[in-house]
Parts: structure tokens; sequence; C-alpha cells
């Protein structure tokens, strides 16, 4: 594998962490080191971003009421706040992106519609809508509303003149031989992703794995802004693509470098 290329940016802020094989975590707040990285860098970003859901509510998690409220960056600051904190992160990323570079973002419908039209507005080309569908979701204790079993994933071009990568063939096979659908079942992530420790919002490594091999080829370049446990960057790792991640929390960097030795030791 490559190593890790030298990021260009304003200032000289140190990564807080760096492998030789390409994967590299730094402690900041997304928006401010997005705008001082150099452009046109990065082949794929996949951002897991604030879904603006902790409001005070409660959810069941193995069979127990619990609040959903995960932080204070988790907490909605008002529609139209929030829409203007979207088309921030967003348009920082797409600067970052190659001309053919492509975004994948995850959302629920706390924060998906602004996602979508901030990426209209921004001139993304908007491939798929991926339906998420997550299995095993937990019950709704209110009995007033559906189970809230999906999530929906946007995948973009830059632009509408991007060439962008899609190993289709690559797809097919993981399908049994079939066209893949835009309805993908994944169960939440397993006990044994969470051996070193509980993100509240991870995301399971298959669904990771899925979307790094479909748009990207080994040794490419892939950014996740809020990293959280670092799974975009352990399926990199996993796949042989490069790796670039940032977080604020020094907790979760420490998770995502216990993570990170885990998939050394299982290579």
């Amino acid at each position: 594998m490559q190593q890790q290329q030298s990021l260009g940016m304003e200032g000289q802020l140190e990564p807080y962490f760096s492998h030789p094989e390409g994967f590299t975590l730094f402690e900041a707040d997304a928006l401010t080191l997005l705008e001082q990285l150099e452009p046109e860098q990065f082949d794929l970003i996949f951002a897991d971003p604030p879904y603006f859901l902790s409001n005070g509510g409660m959810t069941c998690k193995s069979g127990r009421m619990v609040s959903v409220d995960k932080g204070r960056w988790d907490k909605s600051q008002g529609v139209e706040a929030n829409h203007r904190f979207n088309l921030r992160w967003l348009e920082a990323c797409q600067r970052l992106l190659k001309p053919n570079g492509t975004m994948w973002v995850s959302g629920t419908q706390h924060v998906i519609y602004s996602i979508g039209f901030a990426m209209q507005s921004l001139g993304f080309k908007i491939l798929n809508d991926i339906a998420w569908f997550k299995v095993n979701p937990p019950p709704n204790l209110s009995c007033r509303y559906f189970t809230h079993g999906t999530e929906t994933v946007i995948w973009a071009a830059r632009d509408e003149n991007s060439r962008h990568t899609f190993n289709y063939q690559l797809m097919k096979e993981m399908n049994g031989g079939k066209q893949m659908k835009n309805l993908w079942s994944i169960m939440a992530p397993r006990k044994s992703e969470k051996l070193q420790g509980k993100h509240p919002t991870q995301k399971p490594l298959e669904l990771l794995d899925r979307i790094v091999l479909a748009s990207t080829n080994e040794g490419d370049l892939v950014l996740d802004p809020f990293c959280g446990s670092a799974t975009t960057g352990i399926s990199a790792f996993r796949n042989k693509r490069r790796f670039v991640g940032i977080e604020q929390n020094p907790e979760y960097l420490e998770l995502s470098i216990r993570r990170l030795r885990e998939a050394e030791q299982g290579q």
C-alpha cells in the first residue's frame, strides 16, 4: 500500500496519529480543518454528520429504555441554523474532492432532506439514494409511529462533469451474480465490532466495506470528516485504501487507534 501523502494546509496542525500504511487521524473541529486543507485531494468522502436528534427523547437498547441524547454536538440549533451548517461542511468537502471523486452521506429524516437539498444547491450530481434496512432495529416505544428501520445514504459525484468510479462487476459478484439494488439489508454493528469500545453512532463495517469497494480503487484516498470510532478508516485499511479522519473527541480517537491495532492483528 502507498504511504500517506502529505496533506497541504494552512498552519502546522500535526496529526493526532499517523500509521505508515496511510491511516491518519486529526483532533480538530471538522469545519475548521476542512476549510484549511488544499483542494482536490480525495477520491472518496464518507460523512456521518450530526443528525440533530438529541432532543430529550427515549429509545430502546438491549431491552431497556435509554436516552437518545448523544452530546451537545447532536443538538438541533433550529432548522435554518442546521441547514447553514450542512451547506458549509458540504461545500468544504466538495472543494476537497478530486474532479471524479464521490461523496456518501448517511442520515435519518432529521437531517437527510437538508443534506439532499444542500447537495443539489451546491451542484453535486446525485447518483443514488441507498435505503439501508437495519434488519434488527429497536422497537418504537411510543407505539405512535412505525418502527424506524432504515437510514438513507446519498451517493453523489462532485459535479455534473465527474466521471465517477463504480466497480459494477464487483458489486454484482457480491450480490450473487445479479445487479445490486439500492436497498441494502445490513445489520447494525455486531458485538465483535465493539470489543475495543463503543461509539453512539457507530456504523457497521459491512456498510462501509460496500461503499469503499463500490466507489474506490486500491491506493485511493478516503476522508471521513466526522470519523467517530473510524469505521470508515478500518474499512479503508482492510481494503488497501488510504484514510484521513477528523474527530474532536480524544476518547474516540483513542478508540479508533485500538480498532486499527485490532484490524492489524486480523490481517
